[in-house]
């Protein structure tokens, strides 16, 4: 029952510091970009936005609907662990990992896992549908991309490194027999040890990750990113039409929002600031916009995207701790 949810703990000053730190470091950024980029900044007009604001609304809706998607994902994923918890709680608990999607690698969000251990759901499996979900947005980005690829030669290693991360992976979770790694494990006479005790929750969280990897749920799993993630693809599509004259035909648009993710994702930065801008930017600016349009773009996208998402992952975490 939601009602049987406890309130999440407070926060600790460590995990205070830690936030005051990486939205100091996001203030920094913005500032340096402010004082580096203030000659094509200061060309920059927001007229175009306000007279197509229905694009930039449209947008918006498309980043909705990717959240909406992956909430049905995550649902799909406690179904497969064997718990039928109500949608409103789901979604809740889902988006609320998006107050902290600044963080390297978004591992920021499994913080709603706390959230779902006093139903007693196990934090291996969580963390096991944290994983599959992060390498399934991985893999729908990397398609994505392909609709552009001989366009994006500059960027085509970095393409290959999540091609590479992506193959590597799934083998691992194949073919290792992680139960009986885990068996191994339990006999060792260091078993009991801090570090010993990471290891063995890796390894139970690589075991529970084939549970989302059967060929039914990793179809399903796959086609939601893929519709998820192109339709933001396609917000950006709207609001570049908006800005500039300059063509961009929809195949564009996604394999340079795609491509940019990647980058931002392989850069391990939080949240991917500064790679991933600088990747929208400069293939924006490749595809015939000027500077000062392609930063507007690149600035309105991700305000779209993952400023929404924070701001909306805050308003889920306050719910949240409301519930008693």
């Amino acid at each position: 029952m939601l009602s049987s949810v406890p309130r999440p703990p407070a926060s600790s000053s460590g995990s205070l510091w830690r936030n005051l730190l990486t939205y100091g470091l996001i203030a920094g950024f913005a500032i340096w970009c402010v004082v580096g980029f203030h000659h094509d900044l200061s060309k920059i007009s927001l007229a175009p936005l306000v007279a197509g604001w229905p694009a930039i609304v449209m947008a918006a809706a498309l980043s909705l609907l990717n959240y909406a998607l992956r909430v049905v994902r995550w649902q799909l994923y406690l179904s497969r662990l064997g718990h039928s918890l109500p949608w409103r709680f789901v979604s809740l608990t889902f988006m609320s990992g998006f107050a902290f999607t600044l963080s390297p690698g978004k591992l920021g969000e499994m913080v709603r896992a706390r959230y779902y251990q006093p139903l007693g759901i196990p934090v291996s499996g969580l963390m096991a549908g944290f994983f599959v979900e992060r390498l399934l947005d991985l893999l729908a980005m990397i398609l994505l991309a392909v609709a552009v690829l001989a366009e994006l030669q500059a960027y085509r290693q970095a393409l290959w490194v999540a091609v590479g991360l992506v193959v590597g992976l799934m083998a691992t979770l194949a073919l290792v027999p992680w139960p009986k790694v885990a068996e191994s494990m339990a006999g060792h006479p260091r078993a009991g040890s801090r570090l010993f005790n990471v290891a063995q929750s890796a390894v139970a969280m690589l075991g529970s990750a084939r549970l989302f990897l059967k060929p039914g749920i990793l179809v399903m799993g796959l086609s939601l990113g893929l519709v998820a993630w192109g339709a933001e693809a396609i917000g950006l599509k709207l609001v570049g039409d908006v800005i500039s004259t300059a063509p961009l035909s929809l195949s564009s648009a996604m394999g340079i929002y795609a491509i940019a993710i990647i980058v931002g994702a392989l850069s391990f930065l939080p949240g991917g600031l500064g790679s991933t801008e600088a990747v929208m930017a400069s293939l924006l600016y490749a595809h015939g916009y000027q500077l000062p349009e392609a930063i507007l773009l690149t600035l309105v996208c991700r305000l779209l995207t993952l400023w929404l998402a924070v701001l909306i992952g805050w308003c889920c975490v306050w719910a949240l701790r409301g519930q008693r």
